[in-house]
């Protein structure tokens, strides 16, 4: 499940299956705790049974959830798509306005997210506590210089990766850590 090389979305329709951050939310739900019902989803959100069923039920539409095949009338839902990449650059106006969309209801719920997850930081253990935090920084690097930090990162990260789909791989006291890295740039000053 967890790819490499995201498949870069360039489909208006689909770019806009991703405009809502429940529907992020509730990725991150089956990409946290692996498959899941909407009445499983809706009490870790916090959210409608009705809502957590539309939404999944239009993630699927797009191919980044499926149901999971089985007995019963509740039918739990799993990821399919984990890694999601688009890019404005190329795109007619449609496709760019979706993608900014997108990527709007991505840093929404992002930002979401830590918020309330530093806001239940005292609930943790000290262990937790002592581990979670911010860190920003500014440097002055070249676009080829920002690229390869990029990497780094990114490589920092892929031994882990197979824990995601995996579950006997996670060692013992493994929760979801999410960390949430941007580059961005200023603007320039002309």
């Amino acid at each position: 499940m967890a790819d490499d090389e995201p498949e870069l979305i360039r489909d208006p329709k689909t770019l806009r299956a991703l405009a809502h951050p429940l529907r992020w939310k509730l990725m991150e739900v089956l990409h946290n705790y692996g498959p899941s019902t909407a009445t499983q989803c809706a009490e870790v959100l916090d959210e409608s049974v009705a809502s957590c069923s539309y939404h999944l039920n239009m993630l699927a539409q797009y191919g980044f959830v499926a149901e999971v095949p089985g007995k019963g009338r509740q039918k739990p839902w799993r990821l399919v798509r984990t890694n999601q990449s688009w890019s404005s650059i190329g795109m007619d106006d449609e496709t760019a306005l979706a993608a900014e969309a997108a990527g709007d209801a991505f840093l929404e719920k992002e930002f979401s997210s830590m918020r309330d997850r530093f806001r239940r930081k005292d609930r943790e253990s000290l262990e937790w506590r002592e581990v979670m935090g911010t860190y920003a920084t500014t440097e002055f690097l070249t676009a080829e210089e920002a690229a390869e930090v990029q990497r780094k990162i990114a490589d920092i990260f892929k031994p882990f990766a197979d824990r995601v789909d995996d579950g006997t791989k996670r060692p013992e006291g493994a929760r979801p850590v999410r960390y949430f890295l941007a580059t961005t740039v200023a603007p320039r000053r002309d």
